[in-house]
């Protein structure tokens, strides 16, 4: 790869770091929020319903326009609504009538950035005249796992020096890393997903294919198999340490974030000696047996070295099917990329679902949830066993 697009792999890095400050900043000022401006818990809930539905309604709607008004606009709006929302939200809920409607507000503007960042960084790195796109693929999405250990562990180490107090200044010292990158952006090179040489395939054509929607499923269940344990991870962590919530929140989504991370990362160094599809089958049944490690362990300090497993098997469940999308629908373009996102947020929101259902169907019994989550890398298996023989 010629030294130019180096710095445009260097700042789509970045901007998986950027989508880890949104999605995994705000949180862990929830409380704050709710002593502060004197919010109820069903409306600091309603903030993390608002920003997974717009970055869901970007995923649909980003297939008609991006490819209208062009990458390198898109991406810049992107980082500019990230760095924005997050600005917004240290002086929206002063000057507003309700803090409240302050915080939505804001949040609703960085979701939309943290939305096309999502759907557009994987095409943008697909492009890049890489000799393994799987490999880059996969050290590409192991930046959200350490920009979200970064988050927690920046953040809670300014909090402690400085008081939860000085909130607002962290918030303005993270939005300068979307701002940052949004100039990078403006100068990157970018290459057409669709090389001029090459007939795209129309929406229409891409849905007529059996293999999309096999895709469909495998993205599915990879968001389903990686945050039906992830969203829990804490409760884990509290019980197996018996610390805190707080300290259990940094121990448990960091413990299954470093070790999501490292499987990326070693999949991104190692992965041109592997095969993509017979890796992630392996990782489907690690990840059946990371949840029946944790369903089924009496002790609850395994319970969460199970979560540690399950965070290491899923690792390149998400980057994985991106490449095995690219490879076997060549030409599907923004499309297919926007589409196969959505999935991947469908599930990341069905998984969680289906296992609190699940547990509160059986007496609250979170392991009896996470065991019938089985189901989620069972199928993703199923899929790539199909998707070998087309």
């Amino acid at each position: 790869m010629k030294q130019t697009y180096n710095r445009t792999l260097t700042a789509c890095y970045t901007g998986y770091v950027v989508q880890a400050i949104v999605n995994n900043f705000i949180p862990l000022l929830f409380l704050t929020f709710q002593s502060t401006y004197h919010i109820s818990m069903r409306s600091i809930t309603l903030l993390i319903t608002v920003n997974f539905l717009i970055q869901l309604l970007v995923d649909c709607l980003s297939a008609g326009f991006i490819d209208r008004i062009g990458y390198r606009a898109s991406i810049v709006i992107a980082h500019a609504a990230a760095a924005a929302g997050l600005v917004c939200l240290t002086f929206l809920p002063e000057i507003l009538p309700s803090p409240f409607a302050g915080l939505l507000l804001s949040v609703a503007i960085y979701a939309l950035g943290g939305g096309l960042l999502e759907v557009m960084l994987s095409p943008i790195v697909e492009a890049l005249p890489t000799k393994n796109k799987e490999k880059t693929m996969s050290l590409l999405h192991s930046f959200y796992c350490w920009g979200h250990v970064a988050v927690v562990l920046i953040s809670t180490i300014f909090f402690a020096l400085f008081g939860l107090g000085s909130w607002k200044i962290m918030t303005i010292l993270w939005a300068l890393v979307p701002l940052y990158n949004l100039f990078v952006f403006r100068k990157a090179p970018l290459c057409p997903l669709i090389a001029e040489d090459e007939e795209g395939l129309p929406l229409g054509a891409v849905l007529k294919k059996p293999a999309f929607w096999i895709l469909m499923v495998i993205m599915t269940c990879a968001g389903a198999s990686e945050q039906a344990v992830s969203q829990w991870a804490s409760t884990f962590a509290e019980q197996g340490l018996g610390v805190s919530k707080s300290i259990g929140d940094l121990a448990g989504p960091m413990f299954f974030a470093v070790c999501m991370g490292s499987s990326r990362l070693l999949y991104g160094f190692f992965g041109e000696k592997l095969n993509l599809k017979k890796a992630m089958i392996l990782s489907g049944a690690l990840c059946i047996f990371s949840y029946c490690a944790i369903s089924l362990s009496p002790l609850p300090a395994l319970s969460l070295l199970g979560c540690g497993i399950c965070g290491f098997s899923v690792g390149i469940m998400w980057p994985g099917a991106f490449s095995i999308g690219a490879s076997v629908l060549k030409g599907g373009g923004t499309a297919l990329f926007a589409l196969m996102a959505l999935a991947g947020d469908l599930g990341c929101s069905g998984g969680p679902s289906f296992v609190g259902l699940i547990s509160a169907h059986a007496g609250d019994n979170l392991k009896l949830g996470i065991q019938a989550a089985v189901i989620f890398p069972a199928l993703l298996m199923a899929g790539l066993r199909i998707i070998q023989k087309i």
